[in-house]
């Protein structure tokens, strides 16, 4: 269980670099996982826009009331490890509110409703099906998260949890990865590469040390903008990578252990993130992380 809540963290800190927001032309795309058609019928009474489809992982959905909906899926190498996850976030989950089981989403659901007196209200709903698990909350304002809220929420995610196989992107090879990226990172022996999305893949070892790749369309000038932008790490420029590359290290808010380099070529900007979960001989090494780096820059 240890190396699952340590391998989450892990993921979190990816993600908060893959969950920049998406350009304004590609909100119009669909979620692989339920359609305007499928969410109109399952909450008739809410009105849903599509704000972002993260790549397979998921959706967000802004509400005409200024809600808003996060539909998150997790894959998983196989079915013992997506129930060792799935009981982690239930247990995560029932910290905030009581939980029931929710019958007939994939093998088993629950879900359920933040107290009325809750600082941030939420209706949330977790299911586990085969080596997927899904994720769909609700985060209302001005108001409640009640059984209202929650019966069409659960709608929703039966009608996602039986789509969620024929979407997206399962555990292999990746692109922009490879085991020779491991070495000196890595347990090779123990070594899972997960794709979580058209542009980002992760591998990971039993002791939940992760390196991740995130490629995203953005500008020259954004690209710039994050090199001098302040902020909670130290900065070192990489003109070796290009002008518009530099490492991030020695960070005092989240994994002070981490590095992550940042480079930026043909309109793409690659983040490359080595996340150990406790001091490791490479914790904040910027200079060894360059060859990885190199590696993806030339595939930009």
């Amino acid at each position: 269980m240890r190396t699952i809540d340590r391998l989450f963290s892990c993921l979190a800190l990816f993600l908060a670099f893959a969950a920049v927001p998406v350009h304004p032309t590609r909100a119009a795309e669909t979620c692989p996982f339920i359609s305007a058609k499928e969410l109109a019928a399952a909450m008739p009474a809410l009105k849903w826009s599509l704000i972002s489809n993260q790549d397979g992982r998921g959706c967000i959905y802004r509400g005409g009331r200024g809600d808003t909906m996060m539909l998150t899926v997790f894959r998983n190498p196989d079915k013992d490890r997506a129930r060792e996850l799935y009981a982690t976030f239930v247990k995560t989950l029932g910290e905030r509110m009581p939980l029931n089981a929710v019958a007939g989403i994939g093998d088993e659901g629950q879900g359920g409703t933040t107290a009325a007196g809750a600082e941030r209200q939420e209706a949330s709903v977790v299911a586990l099906s085969g080596d997927d698990i899904l994720q769909v909350t609700v985060y209302p304002t001005g108001r409640r998260a009640d059984e209202a809220l929650l019966r069409p929420l659960i709608d929703a995610a039966r009608v996602a949890i039986a789509n969620v196989s024929k979407s997206s992107e399962r555990f292999g090879n990746c692109e922009w990865l490879t085991a020779t990226d491991a070495d000196g990172f890595l347990d090779k022996s123990t070594l899972e590469v997960q794709r979580t999305g058209a542009g980002s893949c992760m591998m990971f070892d039993r002791e939940a040390n992760a390196m991740t790749v995130a490629v995203i369309a953005t500008s020259r000038d954004t690209a710039i903008g994050m090199m001098k932008r302040a902020g909670p790490c130290k900065h070192v420029a990489i003109p070796e990578l290009g002008s518009e590359a530099f490492g991030e290290h020695s960070c005092t808010k989240g994994n002070g252990n981490a590095v992550t380099i940042y480079v930026w070529k043909n309109g793409r900007q690659a983040s490359i993130l080595f996340a150990p979960v406790k001091p490791h001989p490479e914790s904040g090494s910027v200079e060894r992380l360059k060859a990885v780096a190199g590696r993806v820059y030339g595939k930009l």
